[in-house]
């Protein structure tokens, strides 16, 4: 089987130039009407090639199925649609360097971007890869429609080689999972596979086989507002017990001070005036436990807040967002194996990582479905210096094919 380069690359750069940004403020499913959008094409795209039960619901998301012919493991694969609201996704001119000569590169649309070595050293193995890049005043969208794109064209080689030994593929688009909504429409027993793969990942040849488990606080701080002149005893200004509260948390405990297996508090958005202040608080960590304590600190830090600010109250909300997929996936240990030895099959040495971050799959996996992350071929990501491999993407399509035939030899079992 051989993946068609030309092809993967021409759907990346359509999907691309899709605005598909999520937007955390939103009430609708999806959360802006770019993700149906490109999950329509996707679906036309899907029936076109001749995959089999391709529908899109009403909360965008995009479900197919390739047939298979052995009785084997339902093999489901995963990426998601929409892209980071930190930089904007509207009006993406993607640049394609073919031959990539390995030098830093300065981008066309912001002479004051430039993609460096220095801060980015996988591009040095990128020379004379072909790479895709933004032109410095949006996003690139790598994040995930590289992982759309491989599977897409994972899809169209399946169905071209329908002599090829492989049980069911089920195909699967979320959205809104830059924002953690990208499963809460998902029911597993609609999937119905044993095992998924999420393509969302960094580089080339990496398994990423566990996850930060992460909480959303947030924290409202109501004050008293009232005219300046006659304040006097009588104001409490939410804005300064705000600023108070997140001057008493713990800098070291700071994702700009922590690296590796160290967990993180991140304040990362606030709005508000002097009477009502709300502060957004992401909690990451590999250990659940430890995400308890990061919401003790913070309850601490309220009453502490409080007693400093007579008047002023202080409510701190926490959610569950995901948990670290590692816990998930002891369950079903082919999962990982068998990523692993399609890489080996293939002549790649892989690596087995733990992400400061989470995926589509750590919720999949916590909900019953096995699905670690591999590479896609992205860098920089949420970021105007955000950049792709095709080449890498070509990879990581071949070790999907390569994964479907391996558990095609495994004895078919009941989701």
């Amino acid at each position: 089987m051989q993946v068609n380069r030309q092809r993967l690359l021409e759907r990346f750069l359509q999907y691309v130039q899709i605005d598909t940004t999520a937007n955390e403020r939103s009430k609708e499913v999806p959360s802006t009407p770019g993700q149906l959008e490109m999950g329509k094409l996707l679906v036309a795209q899907l029936t076109e090639m001749g995959a089999q039960s391709v529908s899109q619901d009403q909360y965008g998301v995009v479900m197919a199925t390739i047939p298979g012919n052995s009785d084997s493991p339902v093999v489901a694969f995963n990426s998601h649609v929409d892209t980071s609201p930190e930089t904007t996704g509207k009006n993406v001119k993607p640049t394609v360097i073919e031959d990539f000569d390995g030098n830093d590169v300065q981008l066309g649309g912001d002479n004051t971007k430039i993609i460096t070595a220095v801060d980015c050293p996988e591009l040095l193995d990128a020379k004379g890869k072909t790479i895709i890049t933004t032109d410095g005043t949006t996003l690139l969208g790598g994040d995930d429609k590289a992982g759309v794109a491989i599977i897409m064209e994972l899809a169209n080689v399946l169905l071209e080689n329908p002599d090829t030994a492989h049980g069911p593929v089920r195909i699967l688009f979320t959205c809104d999972e830059e924002i953690g909504r990208g499963v809460d429409h998902i029911n597993i027993k609609n999937v119905n596979a044993t095992v998924c793969y999420n393509f969302d990942g960094g580089g080339q040849n990496i398994v990423d086989n566990e996850t930060f488990s992460a909480d959303l606080a947030t924290v409202t701080i109501t004050g008293v507002n009232i005219h300046p002149s006659i304040a006097k005893g009588r104001m409490v200004n939410a804005i300064r017990a705000a600023a108070r509260f997140l001057d008493g948390l713990p800098p070291e405990l700071s994702p700009e001070r922590t690296s590796a297996r160290e967990g993180f508090l991140h304040p990362y958005q606030i709005d508000g005036g002097v009477d009502k202040v709300k502060i957004s608080i992401l909690l990451r960590d590999f250990s659940t436990p430890q995400l308890e304590q990061y919401a003790g600190l913070l309850h601490e830090r309220a009453t502490e807040v409080e007693s400093e600010f007579p008047g002023c109250r202080i409510k701190v909300h926490i959610r569950n967002q995901y948990r670290n997929m590692a816990d998930g996936l002891v369950h079903e240990p082919r999962a990982v194996d068998i990523a692993l030895k399609a890489h080996q099959s293939l002549g790649r040495t892989c690596s087995l990582e733990a992400i400061r971050g989470g995926t589509d799959g750590s919720r999949l996996t916590e909900l019953g479905l096995p699905t670690p992350n591999l590479s896609s071929g992205q860098h920089n990501i949420h970021s105007p210096l955000e950049w792709a491999c095709l080449d890498e993407m070509i990879a990581a399509c071949e070790v999907g094919l390569e994964i479907v035939q391996l558990w095609a030899k495994e004895p078919a079992q009941t989701p």
